[in-house]
């Protein structure tokens, strides 16, 4: 992965997935017909020339061991994507949770991004 120079990015660092995010699939094993979701790519290009600092994230091939960078990097190209770097290395999770994490099907109905900036209570605290 590319390092980022936070210096020339004002905005936030925005980790985006790949599959299920940026797009969809007719079948289980379709990521090579896989239908870019246009209205998420054109928030994460928004984003971008925003000033935020994109980096997509994917685990394609990490379960099955097959090389998918080439099909990746031409996708987000064909799908017109914009990013600054792209970090393969996504761990194999069922569910994360976090403070700084927004679902992309929650983004798309209108919620807001979290201020990364703003204090939350620790996790032992009464919310």
């Amino acid at each position: 992965m590319e390092a980022i120079v936070r210096s020339k990015h004002t905005g936030m660092t925005i980790y985006v997935d790949v599959d299920r995010t940026l797009c969809t699939f007719k079948h289980v094993n379709g990521r090579k017909t896989a239908i870019p979701n246009r209205d998420v790519i054109a928030r994460v290009n928004k984003l971008y020339d925003d000033g935020n600092t994109i980096v997509i994230y994917t685990a394609r091939g990490r379960t099955n061991g097959k090389g998918y960078k080439e099909l990746t990097e031409r996708q987000l190209e064909e799908w017109g994507v914009l990013y600054h770097s792209i970090d393969y290395d996504k761990p194999l999770w069922d569910l994360l949770i976090d403070d700084k994490v927004i679902n992309v099907y929650h983004w798309m109905q209108g919620m807001e991004l979290p201020d990364v900036n703003m204090e939350t209570p620790n996790a032992s605290q009464e919310l």
